[in-house]
């Protein structure tokens, strides 16, 4: 498929060429909320929206190629409005149950981490060390320079690291960037 052509198609009101384009990164535009969002029902109607937002206003978009970035950014939007729009209360079923008792003392012990980090922190953290995005792709989607992620995600580590000082907790970023 050819993006660029279909995304020009799109913005002409062409609904095949649009819904083409949504299938293509439905697996991404899922990857990024479940990164920033808990609840699979939260990720859908982050991604419900955003498919309505970018339908609706796909016109506006200059920069055929920029589409995928476009489209992932609206996504991000979302899902940090329905995160404001939260209380900030974690239920006990939210918390993953673990066959091994040690896999899950680490997990509990990485979302409290997380929990305990502003959003920002934690949703860089979580998009480059568990989601595995390469920092480029990163910067796109959050519409900042690559330095200036790289300086976002040193002070983002840095802080994690004094937090889990702070509790004892053991922790390791696997990756020393």
């Amino acid at each position: 498929m050819n993006i660029i052509k279909e995304v020009k198609r799109a913005r002409k009101g062409n609904k095949a060429s649009f819904e083409m384009l949504i299938r293509e990164y439905k697996t991404t535009m899922y990857r990024v909320s479940k990164t920033i969002l808990k609840q699979e029902e939260d990720c859908a109607d982050a991604i419900q929206e955003a498919i309505l937002k970018a339908f609706h206003s796909i016109k506006t978009l200059k920069e055929p190629k920029y589409f995928k970035t476009w489209l992932l950014r609206i996504v991000m939007n979302e899902c940090y409005t329905i995160i404001r729009k939260q209380k900030k209360v974690i239920q006990l079923d939210q918390v993953p149950e673990s066959s091994s008792l040690e896999e899950g003392y680490s997990k509990i012990e990485t979302k409290e981490l997380l929990y305990s980090l502003s959003e920002e922190d934690a949703s860089v953290l979580k998009l480059f060390y568990i989601k595995d995005l390469p920092i480029k792709e990163i910067a796109e989607v959050m519409d900042i320079p690559e330095n200036t992620l790289k300086t976002k995600l040193r002070r983002a580590k840095k802080r994690a690291q004094l937090q889990v000082k702070e509790e004892g907790l053991q922790w390791k970023s696997g990756n020393n960037s």
